[in-house]
């Protein structure tokens, strides 16, 4: 028995589903803590505090490391790009500067117009040894397979460390000689 062939209104309505699959599909992602320009006009600096700003917009993305007076607020659109990399779209970060007792300062903003791009470094770095001919990244790996990882090799040393000296002598390694 032959199977009956498809109509072509079968076929249309399948065609029309495929741009609503999340394979063409291009959503964009929201991360972080997006600050209306709202909400700003709720801090007075000079008068509002840390304790302030932080009941406004929540917890801020991260305070600076070398200025613990600076909350930053970050927020992206990201979207996924080819290879299904996220490159950035749009961010806006939101800087909120307190001086020594907690009193907002400024603020200011910043937005991906402010980025700067910071090329990666192509040179490598060297390892001992110099570099491995062919066959030696071919085979280079064979044998080296640890299921239990850094664990056994902690344990492999503090075996051979109590080897040294035994139970009886006491000396070097002074372990329990297992």
């Amino acid at each position: 028995m032959r199977p009956a062939p498809l109509s072509l209104t079968t076929l249309l309505c399948a065609m029309l589903t495929l741009p609503g699959c999340a394979v063409f599909s291009d959503a964009p992602h929201y991360r972080g803590i997006a600050v209306s320009q709202h909400d700003l006009n709720e801090l007075t600096p000079g008068i509002s505090s840390q304790a302030d700003a932080q009941a406004l917009l929540g917890p801020p993305t991260f305070v600076e490391q070398f200025d613990n007076n600076n909350w930053d607020y970050v927020s992206q659109i990201t979207k996924i790009r080819i290879g299904q990399t996220e490159g950035v779209k749009q961010q806006h970060v939101v800087v909120l500067h307190f001086n020594d007792n907690g009193i907002l300062q400024g603020i200011s903003q910043k937005d991906t117009k402010d980025s700067v791009h910071v090329a990666m470094d192509g040179a490598q770095t060297p390892v001992p040894g110099g570099t491995p001919g062919f066959i030696r990244q071919l085979i280079g790996g064979v044998g080296s397979y640890n299921p239990l990882g850094a664990a056994s090799d902690a344990s492999n040393a503090a075996g051979a460390a109590g080897g040294l000296g035994g139970p009886s002598t006491g000396g070097a390694g002074g372990g329990s000689g297992f």
